[in-house]
């Protein structure tokens, strides 16, 4: 087929705007699936996905569509997620088209990451067609929302097409729309091969399998695949498109979308962004885009039982198969034994990993408290990167502790304005600037310290926004400036490592305090006094005491001379701090999710 027929394109969108229902639409309308095989968000393929209503991983899928002037033309959807987390999957997915369909909601409007990914759409040079969705909503302001999708991308309000993906209104105009603005891919056919990886599965039979598109030459079963950023080779043993599944071809030529079996055993092998070429006829230039995927996110993952050590490592280990973003690597900790030091995209990456370990995997895990990485210049000036508050050095050797800083977009109603900007403040954020899209819809621009929107910042933006605000952001890079300060907790003179952290010099006792009081009414009682400090460096700031059951040992004792109450009180004392020297007090996972529900409000 010639290109002159193909069209490659995304749907991006806020979570919940309607994406894998208009995918669904579209299946339906192209007699991809049979209607037998349909059901709703046929694309999210996994169960947490289903439940959520969230796209979690990026699906191709090839489509035809037979146009009402009787030519056929081949589709290749991406559906892309939606949430700040996956924004690189995003941005590799739209390197991948020539065109996006923008989708807003028209109840909710323009939110964060639809304006996030929007300007990556714009900045790839892509042809966007906005679409209003869900105008079948009592709740729908359609002429309100127009008016902030031409504020937004600057087009005509004509170009903006409605739709309902729920009922399938207008989408077939939507289709036409397509073929008509989207330009089709660009005929390098007689180009040395080259093609973008955007995504990658495990096939326990066939391995690692990425998947691609092509930009120039072609590739075929026999040829030998060369990876552009690590220099290795393998042969080509089969090519396809994915309609659904897998479906071998003859060949994928330059504007195709498929994937590529290359017998690659390890995942790792497959960077997202990287270039495929062939040893035949090498390309001599990557296509550009191309980064490592850095983990934002650092958290310790510990089997409840010690015995599931080895379990955890085979799990996490098959799991990292289909998440190549998912980083691990072993760990010891005093209060919890061994477990692993694992590395997310975000929390609700985190979340996602933590859910499938115990659903798909049957375990019980603890988690620990997530923590950012730190740049750290010792006082010889030398640097290093630090992903776990227990490997900082002594205060001694630190010349100055970096965070890590994103730049924040919030988008709301502009009656919570203040309310927000007090939030942000109080996150010591840095204020840059604001927009208004509409009279009462208003964007607002924060450089914020990543470890201070990692625990309860999103929650906190809904509840103060009554769920109206979004929120998206990106990382700018490390900063320094503002005292960073390690705080340990101690249980009975014992440093539990799992619950350290580095906060702000200025937020460490209210932290210390809060967690001392939380820990308080999470670890239970024991027959001795169990005292929770919170410490910086040598220093306690904070402390709470948990009191020991109290036995009446006396209550045997009728009348009689004092002394012998005295003698029992005495031995029941000497009997408490023997217990005390040998006793363990063990840390519930309710302790770790203590800094979750941390009220950092100053009283």
């Amino acid at each position: 087929m010639s290109t002159n027929h193909i069209r490659n394109f995304c749907v991006i969108a806020h979570i919940d705007h309607g994406k894998s229902t208009l995918a669904d639409r579209l299946l339906e309308l192209t007699h991809t699936l049979r209607k037998r095989d349909m059901k709703e968000q046929v694309l999210d393929d996994m169960e947490l996905e289903r439940e959520r209503g969230i796209t979690i991983k990026s699906h191709p899928i090839q489509m035809h569509y037979s146009h009402s002037d009787g030519t056929d033309y081949t589709f290749n959807l991406i559906d892309t997620p939606g949430h700040v987390d996956f924004s690189y999957e995003v941005s590799r997915s739209l390197a991948a088209c020539e065109g996006a369909v923008l989708l807003v909601d028209a109840a909710q409007g323009v939110e964060a990451q639809t304006v996030s990914h929007a300007y990556v759409a714009m900045e790839s040079e892509l042809v966007i067609i906005p679409v209003l969705n869900k105008l079948d909503l009592a709740t729908s302001r359609a002429d309100e929302v127009k008016e902030q999708i031409v504020d937004l991308i600057g087009c005509e309000e004509n170009d903006i097409l409605s739709v309902s993906a729920k009922t399938g209104d207008g989408v077939e105009d939507l289709m036409a729309q397509i073929v008509k603005r989207i330009p089709p891919p660009a005929d390098c056919s007689e180009n040395s091969p080259r093609a973008l990886i955007f995504d990658s599965t495990f096939d326990s039979y066939r391995g690692a399998v990425p998947t691609v598109r092509v930009f120039d030459g072609v590739f075929e079963p026999g040829m030998t695949a060369r990876f552009m950023s690590h220099g290795g080779q393998r042969e080509i043993t089969e090519v396809g498109h994915f309609i659904m599944k897998r479906v071998p071809a003859k060949k994928l030529s330059a504007g195709d979308v498929g994937y590529i079996v290359a017998g690659v055993k390890q995942l790792e092998e497959l960077k997202v962004g990287d270039t495929i070429t062939t040893k035949e006829s090498p390309a001599s230039k990557q296509l550009p885009g191309y980064q490592e995927m850095k983990s934002m996110i650092f958290t310790g993952l510990f089997p409840a039982s010690s015995d599931d050590y080895e379990r955890l490592r085979e799990s996490i280990e098959k799991l990292q198969l289909n998440d190549a973003s998912l980083f691990y690597e072993p760990e010891t900790s005093t209060a919890l034994g061994f477990g692993f030091r694992c590395g997310f995209l975000g929390m609700l990456h985190m979340d996602i990993v933590r859910e499938r370990l115990e659903r798909e995997f049957d375990l019980d895990l603890i988690v620990t408290v997530p923590n950012v990485r730190y740049e750290v210049i010792l006082s010889n000036d030398e640097s290093i990167e630090i992903d776990n508050p227990t490997k900082l050095p002594p205060p001694g050797e630190v010349h100055e502790i970096r965070e890590p800083m994103v730049s924040a977009e919030i988008i709301t109603p502009s009656d919570y304005v203040g309310s927000l900007m007090k939030l942000c403040q109080d996150k010591r954020g840095s204020y840059k600037n604001q927009h208004y899209f509409s009279q009462d819809r208003v964007q607002l621009k924060y450089e914020l310290p990543l470890a201070e929107i990692i625990f309860d910042f999103y929650d906190k933006l809904k509840s103060v926004s009554r769920g109206y605000a979004s929120f998206d952001y990106e990382f700018m890079g490390y900063q320094g400036g503002t005292k960073l300060k390690k705080l340990d907790i101690l249980i009975n003179g014992d440093v539990v490592d799992a619950l350290s952290v580095i906060t702000a010099q200025d937020d460490a006792f209210y932290r210390g305090r809060d967690l001392c009081r939380r820990l308080r009414e999470v670890i239970p009682k024991q027959m001795f006094e169990v005292i929770i400090q919170a410490a910086v460096g040598s220093k306690i700031i904070a402390r709470e005491t948990i009191k020991p059951f109290r036995k009446n040992v006396t209550a045997k004792c009728y009348g009689g001379d004092i002394t012998r109450k005295r003698k029992l009180w005495e031995k029941q004392k000497a009997g408490k701090k023997r217990m005390k020297q040998i006793g363990r007090v063990e840390v519930p996972q309710e302790a770790f999710l203590a800094f979750f529900q941390l009220d950092e409000k100053k009283k």
